[in-house]
């Protein structure tokens, strides 16, 4: 299966509001994807984590660029100070702890201020 951690530096406490309503929309509209697997989500304060698993890496790309996600995706810089990324193939669904130290070999963007 198809893993992807993503991790979220909101720029203000506040805007947890509108990452919570954005996630929200996300999780309806994957739990709808055919090939869509699992998500969990933690966090608190500025930092904010998920963990997907999919059926295929192209599935996972298909079901980021449209819909909940895919709008979210064009607010992200207005909500985030960066946002990190890491997806691999494993048949084991990780654990927070492993999953906070894979997200270190990612790809991180970060965004400058507003």
């Amino acid at each position: 299966m198809t893993i992807t951690i993503t991790s979220i530096r909101l720029r203000s406490v506040w805007y947890f509001f509108k990452l919570s309503l954005h996630g929200l929309k996300i999780t309806l509209q994957l739990r709808k994807t055919p090939g869509f697997i699992k998500i969990k989500n933690t966090g608190f304060g500025y930092l904010h984590y998920t963990i997907t698993a999919w059926e295929s890496k192209e599935v996972m790309q298909r079901a980021m660029r449209e819909g909940a996600h895919g709008e979210a995706m064009k607010k992200s810089a207005a909500l985030a100070s960066e946002i990190g990324s890491y997806t691999y193939e494993s048949d084991v669904f990780p654990t927070w702890k492993v999953a906070k130290e894979m997200i270190q070999k990612g790809k991180l963007i970060k965004y400058g201020e507003q």
